[in-house]
């Protein structure tokens, strides 16, 4: 059995048991490196890398009725329903046959983290928080030219808007705990 994810075994409230995994929330606003500096932690300390945005892009893909409603979110630069992203995530863990998780992106709001807590029975170890100024995020969301159909400057600012009034908390929330290790970026 180890202690692997892949060993966990899902109640049928969809909760892992067994032995928890560890679980590191990387959260910052769009285009504060999240991505890149969690292929240098994976890297040199074995963690898998879990971006929600590209779980939710892959299930767009797949043209599921799923898809088709959080591709017309992300168009509005909505929040997904955490039910939709925790499921994507406990299912990617489950298949990773790893322990350690760099979660990126999620949660995203306070309802997406009281969610996370309550389905999966997991707490962060702690949490990094990319802080980057807004200008700097934009100039490289605009410069990255990776076709992604959320990288036009009137969805970055209304996804600038978003991380600023429901990520932020999160971030706050954390901090109060003790958990939040910040990365500043000028």
């Amino acid at each position: 059995m180890g202690s692997t994810v892949d060993a966990a075994r899902m109640e049928q409230n969809g909760s892992m048991t067994e032995k928890k995994p560890t679980v590191v929330f990387v959260l910052g606003g769009p285009g504060s490196g999240k991505g890149t500096q969690c292929a240098n932690v994976v890297q040199h300390f074995g963690y898998t890398h879990l971006s929600a945005g590209d779980l939710l892009r892959a299930e767009i893909k797949s043209g599921s009725e799923n898809g088709t409603m959080i591709q017309n979110m992300i168009k509005e630069g909505k929040i997904v329903p955490s039910e939709v992203t925790i499921k994507l995530l406990q299912k990617a863990m489950l298949e990773s046959g790893n322990d350690k998780f760099l979660i990126d992106g999620f949660p995203r709001n306070e309802e997406n983290r009281a969610a996370f807590e309550v389905v999966t029975k997991i707490e962060p170890e702690f949490v990094l928080f990319f802080d980057c100024s807004e200008e700097e995020m934009e100039r490289r969301l605009l410069s990255r030219n990776q076709g992604r159909e959320d990288d036009n400057v009137e969805t970055i600012r209304k996804r600038f808007k978003v991380f600023m009034e429901s990520s932020l908390p999160v971030v706050e929330y954390y901090n109060s705990k003790g958990k939040v290790r910040k990365v500043i970026f000028a």
